[in-house]
């Protein structure tokens, strides 16, 4: 099987709300959240699919990532390597374009079982990065 590479793009603002979208209805992981992004193309690197995805999915301009952590992660039908990045600047406004719902989220509130379980290490290390006193 194809290990599939796959960019992720956590949307945080200065109020440390995170930006997800709900996986749609016919789509692996039906009615998760998750973290904006997909599937890096031949002749991308993962920074230039996350750009693109973002452009797509949800409307905004990157204007700077940084890359947070690369972890493989194996469900039964498929293989992926996830790389996750910050995305801290942006022009537009985030919004599901492509008819998924989606919701600002304070890292606080980031609630694991609501994620595929590829994510939940990445919550995990959110919460400890952004934890506020």
């Amino acid at each position: 099987m194809k290990r599939i590479e796959i960019a992720v793009g956590i949307i945080i603002d200065i109020k440390q709300a995170i930006f997800v979208t709900q996986r749609l209805k016919d789509s692996h992981l039906a009615g998760y959240w998750e973290f904006p992004g997909g599937k890096v193309e031949a002749g991308e690197d993962a920074e230039q699919a996350l750009r693109r995805e973002l452009q797509e999915e949800v409307g905004i301009e990157m204007t700077h990532s940084s890359l947070l952590t690369t972890l493989e992660y194996d469900y039964p039908d498929r293989q992926l390597t996830l790389h996750f990045f910050i995305v801290d600047s942006w022009e537009g406004q985030p919004e599901g374009r492509e008819g998924q719902i989606s919701r600002w989220i304070d890292v606080s509130q980031l609630n694991v079982a609501e994620f595929p379980q590829a994510n939940q290490p990445v919550i995990a290390e959110l919460k400890q990065r952004y934890r506020t006193a």
